[in-house]
């Protein structure tokens, strides 16, 4: 005989992902399609993505709460929850971070580990492709004859890390990031050169991010 419906213990800490400065590109993208505060360049921010999805508020109350940061987006997709929050203190983000992990009861060791589910390298990109892509994107236009990278990470939320560092480490323009859902991604373009290097930078900063593997 049933018993009724099963409650969980605890919210799940899918996504702790600090970015120490954020570069121009990757904060104007931010600011031109998040409904929440305009974060500016060289501000320090923080991603937490929690499920179930309305962990969330709970997160934003903590994090508010504890310190002068502001939120550009607190969404609740169909399965997760995302929170951004930034400020020109990086100790303010981190104070931040810490209340919600202290108050919840976890650890940044409890977060998914990230993993890059796919890359694609497309070198001298085709005029119809960039027609096609530039249709859709928030970010700066594709132009036919550049190289373009798309990459495809889970959690979400962590392509805003590899686009932070792959701007920070290459003269790249970013097309279009989606930190959003099950899966994150990132389109930028550049000559074949930079989009290498900052391809390599992107995968460099993820694989250096620790964390428990996702479960399957």
């Amino acid at each position: 005989m049933s018993t009724g419906p099963t409650l969980r213990t605890g919210p799940t800490l899918r996504t702790y992902a600090f970015v120490d400065r954020m570069q121009p590109q990757c904060a104007a993208h931010i600011a031109a399609t998040s409904p929440g505060d305009v974060p500016l360049a060289g501000m320090a921010e923080l991603y937490i993505e929690m499920a179930p999805g309305n962990e969330v508020f709970r997160a934003a109350d903590i994090a508010l709460k504890a310190s002068g940061v502001r939120p550009a987006l607190q969404i609740i997709e169909r399965e997760f929850g995302l929170l951004e929050i930034h400020s020109e203190q990086q100790a303010e983000v981190l104070a931040s971070g810490q209340a919600v992990l202290d108050e919840l009861g976890l650890t940044e060791a409890d977060r998914i580990r990230p993993t890059i589910a796919s890359t694609q390298f497309i070198t001298n990109v085709h005029p119809y492709q960039a027609q096609l892509l530039n249709k859709w994107r928030k970010g700066s236009m594709l132009l036919p004859g550049r190289s373009l990278l798309v990459m495809e990470v889970a959690p979400a939320a962590y392509i805003a890390v590899a686009a932070n560092e792959a701007e920070k480490a290459a003269n790249i323009t970013v097309i279009e990031l989606r930190a959003v859902g099950r899966f994150g991604r990132m389109f930028l373009s550049g000559s074949e050169s930079d989009v290498v290097t900052a391809r390599d930078a992107a995968v460099a900063a993820l694989d250096a991010m620790t964390g428990r593997e996702a479960p399957r």
